[in-house]
């Protein structure tokens, strides 16, 4: 069975980690999107928050679960696994970034990186520029699900209040 990991922090989960994390589904027998749980960071959402939304995003895709895990991602693969890490690119700066880590990662346990590049509609997504706009009350309904959109909205009120 190949088992893959779509990692990130998902703060919040968009239209375009929810569109990486399916088509990762059609590739892979079993993925496991795993939610960084980084207590030193400030996010938004808190990681049951996080990964409650997720759930939600995959619950009709039966060869998905979500998880949080803390430390290397390659540790967690190791643990679960998993045999390929999946990440999403929008552009040339992303696959830049993304190469080395993943050279890093295949140096550290040998487990591959696959790059799913997005899709147009979300190329330009991301969940800081998605916070952002939604701080000034920018429309960002068609980048992140419904389940999402009224939890980020409170949240980004409830900040400013």
């Amino acid at each position: 069975m190949r088992r893959a990991v779509c990692p990130g922090s998902f703060d919040p989960v968009t239209s375009g980690h929810l569109d990486i994390v399916r088509r990762a589904a059609a590739l892979f027998d079993e993925v496991v999107v795993a939610v960084g749980v980084n207590p030193s960071k400030s996010r938004l959402f808190g990681p049951e928050e996080r990964i409650a939304m997720l759930e939600q995003g995959v619950t009709d895709l039966a060869n998905v679960e979500v998880a949080g895990f803390t430390g290397l991602i390659t540790a967690y693969c190791r643990e679960i696994d998993a045999q390929a890490i999946v990440k999403g690119l929008r552009s040339g700066t992303d696959f830049d970034y993304e190469i080395q880590m993943a050279q890093m990662n295949a140096h550290l346990t040998g487990v591959e990186t696959v790059f799913v590049t997005a899709d147009p509609q979300f190329g330009f997504v991301s969940s800081s520029l998605v916070k952002e706009v939604a701080t000034f009350g920018g429309d960002v309904s068609r980048l992140v699900p419904d389940f999402v959109l009224g939890p980020l909205t409170e949240r980004l009120a409830a900040k400013r209040d």
